[in-house]
């Protein structure tokens, strides 16, 4: 398999949509989670999802189980969710808080530091400092939490030095979860990412989406060339003028993070059918109100859109050849009060319904390419330069994980 695939990789065609097998293969899935998903950090959660002592969370990667929990230091860490006795799952439930971390099947017993404080009947010679939870590689970078499920962790402190500054004027800390929901999106995973790479089918698809976001290809690229347009340079220099970091940034290896404060619709101030901010409580300090949105992405789990009212966060985890999970997050001030700073319907309404036309996107897409007579097209050079961005650095990531032979095939 592992030469076929990298026959595969070298021979994708610039420009041109990915080869079938890539979207179904359960082989070429296998390998996407062992040389990719295992090894990058990956986007888990917000951090204000656990606000309280105890409180967990779940992740699913693969086959790989993971919890993230709040110690009573405020201190948020990731265990392998298998106890060390004989393996069986400790928190079972996605979410909930708990006093320790009590495995149900024979009741040993770990602190939320992941220390083994009770074992029953185990013997004089038993030591428990040998048998805490295995620990899991993560950071927090302005209030989102990275898992890495790498033995040794990849570098991490790129990506959050020049992604800080823009994050940090958001008060992410500040934080909490007005609502989050999932969705299962019956196509490759890949596929989820390079529909969210460009906007070329918004009009024809996104009706409410379209009223505050442009169709501007420069808004929803990549800007391969280094060139910003004026219209884009002079929002960026009013926001940073008022102190909020919007210049493009794109870096990591063949592009695997971008940042941009990008401007909404004209009049257009939030995600929102009325175009008028969601919540009457700003979360951070970014005082320009037509500022727009911070376009953060960063491949292979996580894109967001930062705005001067709310933040979304959204992390796609692959679940099948042909299934993905996609997670959306709204965030809004701690102190913001439904029914009094936002009302939920209008806060939502606008992602719900393009989430549920990106699934329907996504699932016709994955249909169409299950058919033999799928050959790769080509991609737009003016609408979808993000998604050949995307698809590019997915065969690089691939061929530099899979070793020397497959870099020398490139």
């Amino acid at each position: 398999m592992h030469d076929l695939l990298s026959d595969l990789l070298a021979r994708r065609t610039p420009g041109h949509s990915l080869e079938r097998p890539f979207y179904t293969d359960p082989a070429i899935y296998a390998a996407d989670l062992e040389n990719i998903h295992y090894r990058e950090w990956l986007f888990a959660i917000p951090a204000c999802q656990l606000t309280k002592t105890g409180a967990y969370a779940r992740v699913q990667v693969g086959a790989y189980n993971v919890v993230l929990v709040r110690g009573s230091d405020g201190v948020i860490r990731a265990f392998h969710n298998a106890c060390r006795h004989r393996g069986s799952v400790i928190c079972q439930k996605d979410q909930g808080t708990v006093a320790k971390l009590t495995c149900p099947y024979h009741q040993w017993t770990y602190d939320l530091d992941g220390r083994l404080i009770w074992a029953r009947d185990m013997g004089p010679d038993f030591d428990p400092s040998q048998h805490n939870l295995k620990p899991v590689h993560l950071r927090e970078l302005a209030g989102l939490i990275y898992i890495c499920l790498a033995e040794e962790a990849p570098d991490f402190d790129a990506f959050a030095d020049l992604a800080r500054p823009y994050l940090d004027v958001h008060d992410l800390h500040r934080a909490k979860v007005a609502f989050s929901s999932s969705i299962v999106e019956k196509g490759n995973w890949k596929l989820v990412w390079e529909n969210n790479r460009e906007c070329y089918h918004c009009a024809g698809t996104h009706p409410a989406l379209s009223r505050s976001f442009p169709l501007d290809p420069a808004v929803a690229g990549v800007s391969a060339d280094g060139s910003t347009p004026p219209r884009l340079q002079a929002h960026f220099d009013k926001c940073e003028a008022a102190g909020a970091p919007s210049r493009f940034a794109m870096a990591g290896f063949a592009g695997q993070y971008r940042l941009a404060r990008m401007p909404l619709e004209e009049k257009a101030l939030s995600y929102t059918m009325d175009l008028q901010p969601a919540s009457k409580r700003p979360l951070g300090r970014v005082t320009v109100p037509d500022a727009g949105t911070l376009l953060k992405f960063h491949y292979p789990t996580t894109w967001n859109h930062f705005l001067p009212d709310i933040s979304l966060c959204f992390r796609v985890t692959p679940i099948g050849p042909q299934e993905t999970e996609v997670t959306t997050w709204w965030l809004v001030d701690k102190d913001a009060v439904e029914g009094v700073d936002y009302d939920m319907k209008r806060l939502t309404e606008v992602w719900l319904a393009t989430n549920d036309e990106d699934r329907r996107i996504v699932e016709d897409n994955q249909l169409g390419i299950n058919s033999p007579a799928y050959t790769p097209g080509p991609y737009s050079p003016i609408m979808e330069d993000g998604v050949d961005q995307f698809v590019g650095w997915y065969v690089q990531t691939m061929l530099r994980a899979m070793g020397p032979r497959s870099v020398a095939a490139e």
